[in-house]
C-alpha cells in the first residue's frame, strides 16, 4: 500500500477517535482534520487517480457534512442555526 493511502487510513482513524470525544473537545482536532483533508485528497489523487479521490471525497463529506453545511451557509450569508446541544 502506498504512503498516501496509509496516511488516508490514519486520517480516518483520527476522525473516528475525534468523533468519540465529547462535543466541546472535538473542535481543535476536527478543524485540523478538516483542513488536512483536501491536501490528503490531492496527494491521493496525484498518486492513484480520480477514482480514489472520489471515494475519499465521499468519505470526507459524509463524515464532515454538518461543519461543511455550516461553513457554506456562512459564506452564502444565510442564517446559521446552532444545534440545541451546543447552546448550553
Amino acid at each position: 500500500m502506498s504512503l498516501p493511502l496509509i496516511m488516508g487510513c490514519f486520517w480516518v482513524v483520527a476522525a473516528t477517535i475525534t468523533a468519540l470525544l465529547p462535543m466541546k473537545k472535538q473542535m481543535v482536532p476536527g478543524m485540523t482534520l478538516l483542513v488536512l483533508a483536501p491536501v490528503l485528497l490531492l496527494w491521493i489523487g496525484l498518486a492513484h487517480g480520480l477514482l480514489w479521490v472520489a471515494l475519499g471525497l465521499f468519505a470526507f463529506v459524509s463524515m464532515f457534512r454538518r461543519p461543511l453545511i455550516y461553513f457554506a451557509r456562512r459564506v452564502l450569508g444565510l442564517s446559521v442555526e446552532v444545534p440545541v446541544e451546543l447552546q448550553k
